[in-house]
């Protein structure tokens, strides 16, 4: 039985040519679409495959228990509906999840820079910026006044160093990378001094002690885990040192019973010894939070200001730019860094360099950039302008669609995620979903099969949609429509 089901699976050419199927070929390549009807085809053969063996295994303890599987009813056929049209919709869920790739998405979780969403969605003008180097050539490494061969991190270290007050800087394609060439070529075959309470775990399972071995350089651990004193590190300097090195607890906290030790009193360490001090700021702020009722992060300009002779930080986290990562400090190092061959891996191409020159630009102006910076921009928000947005998705849902998602407007907490200010938890308003005839995690599921996809997060049952992270009012456009659509299929 089953292998004459098997036998009535359709053939790929035969599908592509269905009118059912080949009208996706009108939105996805020819070979996309075919491998979709593959991999929907695979899935259907394993199903009859595995109802199979359960046909077999009951007809073995038929006969093992003295059962005779001929006076037994006819089996039922299996629940597999092999027409183009059933197949076509198992293609569109491989073609919306498998294939889709890369797209927009809405930010509805309340959490600023997630990691999963790509973190920090750029400034206009530095996506036009992208744009333009997208459309032609552009002048990466050229110089338009002599028309000779130039260096590709020219402006971004210029603008890095007005902006910090470095001596020099180096762009590279992630924090990582940063700490990672900063050790191969500062600390190879040496040892670099840092406190145990700093020896953090980054995304992705990525620990600082395991990319201090891979960079070659020796790890010596000093203090304890809640407490690091100047002494402790000045005991640990040997003719074997080659760097001091501070790891900031960007995304942790270490409360309590604490000592540590700051940049300044590093720095006149390194400079008593003559060894230079690292600083890994890890989230790389470029503007005082405290400003907007955050807590006190350390900025690149304190930390340049402090003594340190090299700070590392991402680009596209708390300063809003791309993914990428910046070398910033003496120009005794960093000259150092831009001779090493690794660099040649680690460097970032024609697009993250127009992203990133655009965003510092922004900075040169601190009002400015934070008007104008996406991640800035959600960080502010009043809780006056996310309840107005909260307002607009509820009194633009038609009233059917009001009442089965039994909407309503209540407080709530963002996060900054990312890695940076950890616990640290921002007051917002939230659109809460209870719908009547759904549960959450089904009505959570449909949104994220929006066209875009909307993500969102559950609470006590309810979907909500934390309207902090939803910066704009096309994105606000696109939940009512969605929310509609849903409520229009499944309650209709």
């Amino acid at each position: 039985m089953h292998q004459d089901f098997l036998r009535k699976i359709p053939s790929v050419n035969e599908l592509l040519e269905s009118p059912e199927i080949s009208g996706f070929l009108g939105s996805h390549p020819r070979p996309i679409v075919a491998e979709a009807i593959r991999v929907a085809l695979d899935d259907l053969r394993r199903l009859l495959v595995g109802e199979g063996n359960k046909g077999r295994q009951t007809e073995r303890l038929d006969a093992s228990t003295g059962g005779n599987s001929k006076d037994e009813k006819p089996a039922t056929p299996l629940p597999v509906d092999l027409t183009p049209q059933a197949i076509s919709l198992l293609v569109r869920d491989k073609l919306q999840h498998s294939f889709s790739g890369i797209e927009h998405a809405v930010n509805a979780t309340g959490i600023i820079l997630h990691t999963g969403l790509g973190r920090a969605p750029l400034a206009t003008e530095a996506a036009q910026r992208v744009q333009n180097v997208l459309q032609g050539f552009c002048t990466l490494e050229i110089e338009k006044d002599t028309g000779k061969r130039g260096m590709r991190y020219d402006t971004v270290e210029r603008l890095v160093c007005m902006l910090t007050g470095a001596e020099a800087a180096l762009a590279v394609n992630n924090n990582a990378a940063a700490v990672m060439l900063a050790l191969d070529t500062l600390a190879k075959g040496r040892e670099v001094i840092v406190s145990r309470s700093q020896l953090v775990e980054i995304g992705g399972s990525f620990r600082m002690p395991d990319v201090m071995a891979k960079s070659g350089a020796i790890l010596v651990e000093v203090g304890t885990t809640n407490k690091t004193y100047p002494d402790d590190y000045r005991r640990a300097v040997t003719e074997r040192t080659g760097l001091i090195l501070k790891v900031h607890q960007s995304n942790f906290k270490i409360v309590g019973f604490t000592d540590t030790v700051d940049v300044k009193e590093l720095a006149a360490l390194g400079q008593a010894v003559n060894i230079p001090v690292m600083y890994d700021l890890g989230s790389g702020a470029l503007i005082d939070l405290q400003r907007y009722g955050l807590p006190h992060e350390p900025t690149v300009q304190e930390s340049i200001r402090d003594g340190a002779d090299v700070v590392t930080f991402s680009t596209d986290k708390l300063l809003g730019g791309p993914q990428g990562g910046i070398i910033a400090g003496k120009k005794k190092w960093i000259g150092l860094m831009e001779k090493n061959p690794l660099l040649r891996a680690l460097r970032v191409g024609k697009l993250t360099i127009a992203a990133m020159e655009a965003t510092l630009r922004l900075y040169l102006d601190g009002d400015h950039a934070v008007s104008k910076i996406p991640v800035l921009k959600m960080i502010v928000s009043s809780l006056e302008t996310i309840d107005e947005r909260c307002k607009r998705v509820v009194s633009r849902l038609s009233a059917p669609a009001r009442d089965c998602l039994n909407s309503s407007i209540t407080d709530g907490f963002s996060e900054m995620g990312g890695g940076s200010l950890p616990g640290e938890r921002i007051p917002t308003r939230l659109v809460v979903l209870h719908a009547k005839k759904m549960p959450a995690l089904a009505l959570a599921a449909r949104l994220r099969d929006n066209t875009p996809p909307i993500f969102t997060r559950i609470e006590q049952d309810r979907v909500c949609l934390d309207m902090r992270t939803v910066y704009n009012d096309a994105e606000v456009d696109m939940i009512v429509t969605a929310l509609e659509r849903i409520c229009t299929i499944e309650y209709s």
